[in-house]
């Protein structure tokens, strides 16, 4: 029973611990001994509170012997991505001096912990959760289970990982570049970037620790094994209401907008061809699937996206460097007015004034709105998450980096940015749900992007698909 209840999803483990067919702390001892097993070859889990999550565990079964009240995830063991706070378990996000801090739950955490999860580790993360690669000097490197010697993604690449090799049933991660979406396409897994201000982004770092911002672009949101857990999280730590008993879409009934083509967008030919057959799968069951270009024009997309997310970013920058920069705004003025490299337009980026925020902004409104027309033929658009598989590890400097393709081709590692951009930018929901396995063996996700507010019906599309078409497999645990 114990390697089949660790493969099952939130909501079959719950309903064991309901049926009392295995009790809170049997449970996340199994966990606990899955994880010690795993941890150097995975790495994905690196912070743990035994002792306090042990307690409540046993304190979940008394409650449970005595027919007491509990919370829809009464004993299930959880995981929480290391860039949002946990009394006794601060965020790093990757650095030394922000994990000795006292702190609370940040409120997306105190949501599952009043719904009873044993909250017992946090997953690694990048350095203040910036890059598609999950490691930092103070945690190491977490591997990806399907192929160790890749990454499993970021910023919540320690979670997808979790998750995958049944650490855990449930995760809280956060996204602003793919970092909900990237990690569970890499890792096999499911994930939903909720719409813009959905749940709370309080005790999320970045920012800096304390800040009561709430951060344009960024979400926090579930990452799970099944699209019903997404949905069973999400009614939990949002702050507006979710549908988290509605039941998956009618397929048949279902209109899918493909789209797989866009300037400058590249796509491995490995990952077109699962996106493809899955879209075939989808037609097959009777879904109205209709291939389509590019929902706005890309070059204004990806113009505005730049500046709205450069803003934020180059905000966490250390001051040198963001002094650094503001002297090299005029020569990065000029080489962008001449075409010059994107070195120089991200300098511009990190630097935009509040003339030139307002400006992106701008851009992404009108884009926005132009997008109500292409909703309202379709309810979703299905598109890749990112342009190829997990890559092998690359520590590099960022500007030397490159992603292979299965052609023999390198991408730039800044298209990582572009098949996400769309969702991020406009604040739309995006479920993100395994597609199948391409010819190298490594797992391939697909968006499921919906309109604004529009986060019961990707989730119930997702929870279609998963349910009769494709959905999670394990990765092979041979190491």
């Amino acid at each position: 029973m114990a390697g089949d209840i660790l493969d099952q999803d939130a909501t079959s483990q719950l309903a064991a611990l309901a049926g009392k067919r295995i009790s809170a702390e049997e449970l996340l001892k199994l966990v606990l001994r899955r994880q010690e097993k795993l941890h150097k070859s995975v790495n994905a889990v690196v912070n743990a509170d035994l002792a306090y999550a042990l307690e409540r565990a046993r304190a979940v079964d008394d409650a449970r012997i005595k027919d007491g009240q509990l919370g829809p995830l009464a004993g299930l063991p959880m995981t929480i991505k290391d860039t949002l706070d946990v009394a006794g378990m601060p965020a790093s996000s990757g650095l030394d001096a922000f994990r000795h801090r006292i702190c609370e739950d940040a409120p997306a955490v105190a949501g599952a912990r009043r719904a009873g999860a044993v909250i017992w580790g946090k997953t690694n993360v990048p350095v203040m959760a910036g890059d598609w690669q999950s490691f930092n000097d103070l945690f190491g490197t977490t591997n990806n289970p399907w192929d160790l010697t890749r990454t499993s993604g970021g910023s919540s690449g320690g979670a997808a990982a979790a998750l995958a090799v049944g650490i855990t049933a449930l995760e809280i991660g956060s996204d602003i570049g793919g970092s909900l979406r990237v990690p569970a396409s890499f890792c096999g897994v499911f994930s939903h970037k909720p719409t813009w201000g959905l749940v709370s982004q309080r005790g999320h770092v970045p920012p800096q620790p304390g800040a009561h911002a709430e951060r344009d672009l960024n979400v926090i949101g579930p990452l799970a094994r099944s699209a019903r857990d997404l949905k069973l999280l999400l009614s939990l730590i949002a702050g507006g209401p979710v549908a988290a008993k509605a039941p998956p879409a009618d397929l048949e009934r279902t209109r899918i907008g493909l789209w797989l083509e866009a300037d400058g967008f590249p796509l491995d030919p490995e990952v077109r061809t699962v996106i493809e057959a899955l879209a075939a799968k989808l037609t097959a069951a009777g879904a109205q699937v209709e291939p389509i270009s590019s929902p706005v024009p890309v070059d204004q997309l990806m113009g505005a996206y730049q500046v709205l997310l450069g803003s934020i970013v180059g905000t966490d920058l250390p001051e040198a460097q963001r002094r650094q920069m503001a002297s090299m705004r005029g020569v990065a003025k000029l080489a962008a007015s001449l075409g010059a490299d994107e070195r120089f337009a991200q300098v511009r980026a990190y630097t935009a004034t509040h003339a030139e925020w307002l400006e992106a902004d701008e851009v992404r409104c009108r884009l926005r709105e132009s997008l109500k027309d292409v909703f309202s033929r379709f309810d979703v658009i299905l598109a890749p998450v990112s342009a190829t598989v997990a890559f092998p590890h690359n520590h590099k400097p960022f500007a030397s980096r490159k992603i292979p393709c299965s052609n023999g081709e390198t991408l730039p590692y800044g298209s990582m940015l572009n098949w996400i951009a769309l969702a991020t930018a406009c604040h739309l929901p995006v479920t993100t749900i395994p597609a199948g396995l391409a010819a190298s063996g490594l797992p391939v996700g697909v968006q499921l992007i919906g309109p604004h507010g529009g986060d019961a019906k990707t989730l119930a599309v997702a929870q279609a698909i998963d349910e009769n078409i494709t959905g999670f497999v394990s990765p092979a645990l041979d190491f």
